[in-house]
């Protein structure tokens, strides 16, 4: 596939794609599209070889697959490709209505690890999901998305903060509430919730009893750059990670295994029902292979490559990084690397990905922490001690990671998609 067109399909899925949630309903949506059949986790399953399945659990994680042949499995095991489907963002609290100086504002819960200074200012929407409860007494569930700019969180003027330049330390109980409009009413904003959906075509909405709802900039992802070397958009952490391994498990050829898992709450530490560290994937995985020796065996010839963005050596920042592994835009996909196990890459996964990069003529990098300052971490590690499968942490280099906009050559997504459909490919491990 032409780039231009990896990325015109790459922005139209971040731009539908404001929370967890409707990123699962896109990614499922396409799944669909290409032939894979969605099965219930409550259901029975018949699964046939060659044909593709999808589950999602609690609508903001799913894991994708291609079903192989039963007596090859043991022996071929399973290529996966791991990513993540949260982004950290400005959550809506549960009893959020402030009303002062008559402007009506929502109180607001910071969601991860968030450069919180580049929310002020921008042109905010809200989207999530929302459950109500109609005439009869039957719940129900909905995605909501205003899709327009309903909020913003202004900035106190640089008259009334001297040190905003240079001494600002933000206060996110007190200075991030979102200002959503005026008046001398405190309103409802379940009830405003209701009659939006009404308005926008959900019916039969007697009571919204709760919600989880984002904050997001209605700004769409674009190309910039003069000759569009960049892709700026909210959420390429890790919504960029989800589209590639998406685009490689449709494009494959039959093969292996071949399985997609996208994981929710990555940027809150993974540990819930369906987060990388509790046990979505392995309880599949079970269900799948139920014979425990046969599924060990496959395990020990599985592999997975965890996707999730690498830190670009900033321009302005370069002292930020290691002097020989400072990643740059469009030079390739990066191998993250620790050795205190933050990434779950070893010198074997490595040069495996090294080798089929090698084939298909894509550049590769490498990033170490700086050894004074402390490594993130991924789902990598996490699903490597999970199942204990051989993993490799690799990422597309970023600059901005986890601000509303984020920064990423316009290059890189193309370059990993063409390493991760061979892998997927592979035979052996």
């Amino acid at each position: 596939m032409a780039q231009s067109e990896f990325n015109r399909q790459l922005i139209e899925f971040l731009d539908a794609s404001p929370t967890p949630w409707h990123a699962v309903v896109s990614l499922a949506e396409r799944l669909s599209s290409a032939g894979f059949s969605e099965l219930k986790e409550s259901g029975e399953w018949t699964l046939e070889p060659g044909r593709g399945y999808f589950i999602c659990r609690n609508g903001s994680s799913i894991i994708a697959w291609r079903q192989p042949m039963a007596a090859d499995l043991a022996a071929n095991g399973w290529r996966l490709i791991g990513a993540h489907t949260d982004s950290p963002c400005l959550r809506v609290k549960p009893q959020p209505e402030l009303h002062r100086k008559g402007y009506f504002q929502l109180g607001i819960e910071v969601y991860g690890g968030a450069l919180l200074n580049p929310w002020f200012d921008r042109d905010l929407s809200l989207a999530g999901r929302v459950s109500w409860r109609d005439e009869a007494g039957q719940l129900h569930n909905s995605l909501i998305d205003f899709e327009r700019p309903v909020a913003i969180i202004p900035s106190l003027a640089i008259h009334l903060d001297r040190e905003a330049n240079s001494s600002r330390n933000i206060n996110a109980q007190t200075y991030l509430p979102a200002l959503i409009g005026q008046g001398k009413q405190k309103p409802d904003f379940r009830e405003l919730l209701r009659e939006h959906m009404l308005n926008t075509g959900t019916e039969g909405v007697a009571r919204v009893l709760d919600y989880e709802l984002c904050f997001y900039d209605t700004q769409g992802a674009a190309e910039i750059g003069l000759n569009r070397e960049f892709i700026a958009s909210a959420r390429l952490d890790n919504l960029l990670s989800c589209f590639i391994g998406l685009k490689s498990l449709m494009d494959a050829d039959a093969g292996p295994g071949q399985v997609l898992v996208c994981n929710d709450h990555e940027e809150v530490g993974s540990m819930s029902a369906s987060g990388a560290q509790g046990p979505m994937l392995k309880q599949w995985l079970e269900r799948i292979m139920p014979d425990v020796h046969a599924r060990n065996r496959a395990l020990a010839n599985s592999m997975l490559i965890s996707a999730d963005n690498a830190h670009g050596v900033h321009p302005n920042f370069s002292e930020k990084h290691d002097d020989n592994h400072g990643p740059l835009l469009n030079a390739g996909p990066v191998i993250k690397i620790n050795a205190n196990q933050r990434y779950a890459s070893n010198s074997e996964t490595s040069a495996l990905f090294r080798h089929l990069a090698e084939e298909q003529g894509v550049a590769v990098q490498s990033f170490v922490v700086r050894s004074d300052m402390a490594c993130g971490s991924t789902i990598g590690p996490i699903t490597a001690a999970e199942l204990g499968v051989k993993t490799l942490d690799i990422g597309v280099p970023q600059f901005a990671m986890h601000s509303i906009r984020e920064l990423a050559g316009s290059q890189d997504a193309e370059s990993l998609y063409r390493v991760l459909v061979p892998f997927l490919e592979l035979k052996e491990i």
